[in-house]
């Protein structure tokens, strides 16, 4: 039996993940780290309201089996590169580092295909350098997801709807083929796959293969 750690439990995929993991024998508890109190009762869920900007004061909780990291935003909703950066960057470094600090042994992040450390595009570049600095860390086993365009349930960004409209007419001629778009469902049922594989090391599932987990 299992204790997972969530942050990002109120976004697209980190919903799916929560409801998975509640329904999933293999975990006893699941903690999720959140901004505001959240809609949701199970036997098996501790919900902490936290200030990300303070992790210091949340750190103590960050112990457990796995922590899921599928903490993210928008330069819209933060207002800007360097607001998205602390969300996407800084807030899910601060807590892969303190649960490693804490004994956690298994890490599983949802980053984003194209990620590159070196890429000239503002939020690859981001997603590639947490991808760089978690693998450092020294867990028993890491695992970074990188999906595609994400279809999420209920999803009323016209913006989106049009991009993966568009993305399945190239897939059905063989262009863009690893930009498919998946199922929030999808890549959080990959993440627990990984988790209780046993796998030991770093490993980086691109767009392609996380179906296959």
């Amino acid at each position: 039996m299992m204790k997972a750690l969530v942050i990002g439990a109120t976004g697209a995929v980190g919903k799916d993940l929560v409801q998975q993991l509640l329904a999933d024998e293999s975990f006893e508890r699941v903690d999720i780290f959140v901004r505001r109190d959240v809609k949701l009762s199970s036997a098996k869920l501790f919900v902490h309201v936290v200030d990300f900007d303070h992790p210091e004061t949340w750190a103590d909780g960050l112990k457990g089996d796995v922590l899921f990291s599928c903490l993210g935003t928008t330069i819209k909703a933060a207002g800007s590169r360097e607001a998205q950066w602390i969300v996407d960057y800084t807030y899910q470094y601060e807590a892969a580092k303190t649960a490693k600090a804490n004994g956690v042994k298994i890490y599983v992040l949802v980053s984003s295909v194209g990620a590159n450390s070196k890429s000239k595009v503002f939020y690859t570049r981001m997603k590639g350098a947490l991808d760089d600095a978690v693998q450092e860390l020294g867990f028993v086993g890491c695992f970074i997801l990188r999906p595609p365009s994400l279809i999420r349930k209920g999803s009323d960004r016209f913006g989106e709807k049009v991009g993966i409209v568009a993305l399945k007419v190239f897939n059905a001629i063989g262009i863009f083929r690893s930009w498919t778009p998946m199922s929030t469902e999808a890549v959080a049922a990959a993440m627990i796959g990984l988790a209780k594989s046993g796998l030991q090391g770093v490993e980086i599932i691109n767009s392609r293969d996380i179906l296959k987990v």
